[in-house]
């Protein structure tokens, strides 16, 4: 049937610690000011007291010689605190995560010298001001829109409220944690968007985490986060159909067992925009009503239909669905007579629609036309190299779930 004119809604990172080489015969780490005296532990800090306009992404690090430090804390006020993690033998701490744009922290430090004897040290800084605020403007999948269960598939889509220049900076800090180790990566489809696959589809019933710590990062010049967001999904079970232009077909396999054959009825062709696109595309949504005009033909014109359909997955933007379609049940199986829709039967329709879960690959082959990466999420149109090619830190492994 005809096309719906319809909107779609986007590495893996580790925290950057900064580097403290040794230098000098004292040992003392390049960059980081002691204080303290010969009775008791030397306690350094960088950023060193009272620096101002500190990057948001600079490590605080705080070094103990002489003993080890028991505990440190870096205090922002409204701003939080940052967290961090303290080395084994005690005489290092490293902050982790992101300190908040115009912001001023205190770092109090507790340390314990040879001889048991504790002190306590203290160091301020502030961060370098921001003008402006980015956000998250959408995040997908999400409860709403398509559910937290969701096909084998689905990508994780991100959309900025603002263009994204310091793309480094901030997919540095969008983690993906999984249950199932997941070899993935982002990719940015233009500055304001960027999206993550795995290399190969998902694996069924994987628990997934997102965390995009973005508080207080730099997205571009003067330009920093404006919170941190985190969402928690659930992979389904892997329910792939595929389907030919050629033989009139959908087979739909679960767990790589067959459970069902469709006949069915493809674009009739003619003109380019009534082949139905042959890819891998992924259930976008489930409607069961969905009003179909006629592409680019207006009231009053030759060609012209305005009509009601029932049963509708949609599967890319330029409005090709699998939904029922009662009038084309003769086609269906051995004929392409659609406007680039796949026609099925009302009670395939039904089934169908009951049994598809958001972001199940649904594949067409035998057609000339092929789906484009940016028409709906043609994310898997992409082979590996070309999906790494728009990622700024290329592939990692996900952090695995506890």
């Amino acid at each position: 049937m005809g096309r719906v004119a319809c909107g779609s809604a986007g590495l893996l990172a580790l925290a950057l610690l900064a580097a403290c080489s040794s230098g000098g015969q004292s040992g003392q780490p390049d960059g980081v000011a002691m204080a303290g005296g010969a009775r008791g532990a030397s306690v350094g800090f960088s950023p060193a007291d009272k620096a101002a306009n500190v990057p948001t992404d600079q490590t605080v690090v705080v070094s103990a010689q002489g003993g080890r430090l028991k505990s440190v804390r870096v205090d922002g006020g409204k701003a939080g605190a940052l967290r961090g993690v303290l080395s084994a033998d005690g005489t290092r701490w490293r902050s982790r995560g992101t300190a908040r744009p115009g912001a001023e922290y205190t770092v109090t430090a507790v340390s314990v010298d040879a001889a048991g004897k504790q002190s306590e040290s203290r160091s301020t800084f502030s961060t370098v001001k921001g003008g402006k605020t980015f956000d998250i403007e959408t995040i997908t999948p999400n409860k709403d829109d398509t559910g937290l269960t969701v096909g084998v598939g689905m990508p994780v889509m991100i959309a900025f409220d603002k263009p994204v220049t310091d793309r480094v900076a901030v997919e540095r800090n969008l983690l993906i944690h999984s249950s199932k180790p997941v070899e993935g990566a982002w990719h940015w489809f233009d500055s304001s968007h960027v999206d993550f696959r795995p290399q190969t589809y998902w694996p069924p019933h994987t628990k997934v985490r997102v965390e995009a710590n973005l508080a207080g990062v730099r997205g571009g010049p003067d330009m920093y986060g404006k919170r941190n967001v985190k969402l928690d999904f659930k992979i389904g079970r892997s329910q792939i159909t595929k389907g030919s232009t050629n033989n009139h077909v959908l087979t739909v396999r679960r767990d790589g067992k067959k459970i069902r054959t469709m006949p069915m009825s493809a674009g009739q062709g003619g003109q380019w925009k009534y082949y139905t696109t042959s890819g891998v595309h992924l259930a976008m949504s489930r409607e069961p009503v969905t009003v179909m005009t006629s592409p680019g033909i207006g009231p009053g014109s030759a060609g012209y239909y305005r009509l009601t359909v029932y049963n509708t997955v949609r599967i890319s933007n330029s409005g090709e669905y699998v939904h029922s379609a009662p009038w084309s049940v003769g086609s269906q199986g051995s004929a392409n007579v659609s406007h680039g829709c796949v026609n099925i039967s009302p009670s395939n329709a039904a089934w169908f629609i009951k049994n598809t879960l958001i972001g199940d690959p649904i594949i067409i082959t035998g057609s000339p036309r092929k789906l484009e990466p940016t028409n709906g999420w043609g994310h898997w149109q992409e082979n590996w190299k070309q999906w790494l090619q728009w990622s700024s830190l290329k592939a990692a492994s996900t952090n695995i779930l506890p």
